[in-house]
């Protein structure tokens, strides 16, 4: 490709409304325009970066056996009414109206149209099974769309979703895109961890997701260095700590007249402030409008896992009291509160941590004062419930009894699942077994975000000169940057010969022929993130040399032009 017959639309200033480095360089490097809240336009040279993406995720499903289709972006209220998800699914959903006022909505995911086409063709278990998959747009009503495709409302999607006879098959079939998922990142140049995850909206049982690793990754991930283990933290378990000690110490007031928090309750009497409980007070409202309250404990270090939380029974719909109901129940501002002495409507929940602590410090339930030396059983009775609700951290012990865990950041870019059969059941996907009975199949689904991956690379690999992209993923392989293109006939004949040579060896190369000066052209190539330079002159050309720089080298060398050919092959391919 000659630059002469592309279009850039390269800008120096960042945009207003930018806020991470992947949105700032989209923008600045001409890959993306924005046209609306959430919406951009794909420019020339961003999607040839998207089309690399969605050639290798196509490239890897096809050799995991699944079958391309295209569904419908537009699909029918009465499908998401089967499953029940036109209203569960909320006002991300974009719900329009034909002209015969018939509900539709642009669709968000393809549960619901794939699993109708399952149940009218599929006869047989000896179709089964089946893995279907298409790459599509998405969209999805983001309450506040923010950094850029990272989420946008409109969006490139690769969803996948497979039929079975029984669980064992689905098993199968997960595996094979577990592994087909991690040849796509791998082939795509990505730091990723892949980690077991919570099912979310989508629901079902087993399901993990795949993270690219970067620091301004909206994901912690909780992973352990001597083992396999590896986990969203939202899923992450907090191993239990060991029995609980002896109570050593008598219960006591001690005033607190400003300290509200347990750090400042900690330094105020000058102890860790691992040996404070915080209490959290929360309320479920019940269908009839009553409302139960209850208090979870955790250590005063540790943070409230809202994901694992929800589960306990009872409380999907929680939410945090008002001031006007922690006075009501506990006759106490907040700041001040504690399990110890609470009323018979009040339910404790205790972390697994807390439940094993003893001699604890926590709030009196009276304005300005907490107390020391609480114990379970002797101060308070047992917490009504015991279970894992905090977060993991730094240093806790796997899960797995093989080390110590460790956290880092990343960007989900993959999630796949177990539906096994929450869809099929509600839209009665069945077959005929081999003894003519009818069965219902298990499902399983498998996302790719194809556009969010090109947000995700950006964060994972850039540097104050711009973008730098995997050499699979970039617009282009490799720049070559004239000296005087414009100038000398030595120059534009070695560049236009070099170019297309290496076109004709199967590098994807740009010719920079648009005589500008070096500075600038070396610029836009660092922004637009091309992995690989040639800088011709005519001072090399008189000894037959180009100079030859990678986008993260901190020297260029020199290359016999006779040797260029080859050596690209081997570098950019």
């Amino acid at each position: 490709m000659r630059a002469s017959q592309f279009f850039f639309n390269t800008q120096k200033e960042a945009p207003n409304d930018a806020e991470l480095p992947s949105h700032i360089l989209m923008v600045r490097a001409g890959l993306i325009k924005r046209l609306g809240s959430g919406l951009y336009t794909w420019m020339p040279l961003g999607l040839r970066v998207l089309r690399k993406v969605e050639l290798i995720v196509r490239d890897e499903m096809n050799k995991a056996g699944a079958l391309e289709l295209l569904m419908p972006a537009v699909q029918p209220r009465e499908l998401w009414e089967e499953t029940g998800r036109w209203a569960v699914f909320g006002p991300q959903m974009l719900k329009i109206t034909d002209r015969h006022a018939r509900e539709f909505c642009f669709g968000p995911t393809h549960e619901e149209v794939i699993t109708d086409i399952a149940r009218s063709e599929i006869r047989s278990y000896k179709q089964l099974p089946l893995n279907f998959y298409q790459i599509q747009t998405k969209f999805r009503d983001e309450i506040r769309p923010r950094f850029g495709v990272m989420r946008a409302r409109e969006f490139m999607m690769k969803d996948a979703y497979s039929f079975h006879t029984d669980f064992a098959s689905l098993e199968q079939t997960y595996a094979t895109m577990f592994q087909a998922y991690n040849h796509v990142f791998n082939r795509l140049g990505l730091k990723f961890r892949a980690v077991k995850a919570d099912s979310g909206a989508i629901g079902g049982d087993g399901s993990h997701e795949f993270h690219v690793l970067a620091d301004s990754g909206e994901d912690g991930l909780a992973y352990c260095n001597t083992s396999d283990y590896a986990a969203n933290v939202e899923l992450a378990e907090a191993v239990a700590p060991n029995a609980r000690s002896a109570a050593s110490e008598l219960m006591q007031d001690v005033d607190t007249p400003k300290q509200t928090t347990c750090e400042d309750v900690a330094k105020l009497l000058n102890i860790s402030v691992t040996r404070t409980v915080k209490a959290i007070a929360l309320v479920v409202n019940n269908a009839e409008g009553s409302s139960q309250f209850y208090l979870a404990l955790l250590r005063g270090d540790h943070h409230l896992n809202e994901v694992k939380f929800a589960k306990l029974a009872g409380l999907a719909d929680f939410r945090l009291a008002t001031e006007e109901e922690v006075r009501a129940h506990l006759n106490c501002p907040p700041g001040f509160i504690g399990p110890v002495a609470v009323a018979a409507n009040v339910t404790v929940i205790a972390d697994k941590t807390v439940a094993a602590m003893s001699d604890f410090v926590c709030g009196a339930n009276k304005a300005k004062y907490h107390l020391t030396g609480v114990n379970f059983g002797r101060d308070l009775p047992e917490p009504s419930v015991v279970a894992d609700i905090r977060n993991v951290v730094e240093g806790d012990a796997s899960p797995d009894g093989k080390g110590t865990l460790s956290l880092c950041r990343g960007i989900e870019v993959g999630h796949i699942f177990q539906l096994r059969t929450k869809y099929s059941e509600a839209m009665n996907a069945t077959y005929l077994d081999e003894n003519g009975q009818t069965q219902v199949m298990e499902m399983g689904c498998y996302g790719i975000g194809v556009s969010r991956i090109v947000g995700a690379a950006i964060e994972q690999g850039n540097d104050d000169r711009g973008i730098i992209f995997p050499s699979s993923m970039a617009p282009f392989a490799v720049v070559i940057c004239p000296i005087g293109f414009d100038k000398s006939d030595a120059v534009k004949l070695a560049a236009n010969q070099l170019h297309d040579e290496l076109l004709a060896a199967g590098v994807d190369v740009l010719l920079d022929d648009r005589g500008e000066r070096p500075g600038v052209m070396f610029a836009e190539a660092d922004l637009m993130g091309i992995p690989h330079r040639l800088v011709i002159g005519e001072r090399g050309l008189a000894e037959g040399l180009v100079e030859y720089k990678a986008r993260t080298a901190a020297e260029a060398q020199s290359v016999l032009l006779t040797n260029m050919v080859e050596f690209m092959q081997k570098t950019a391919l």
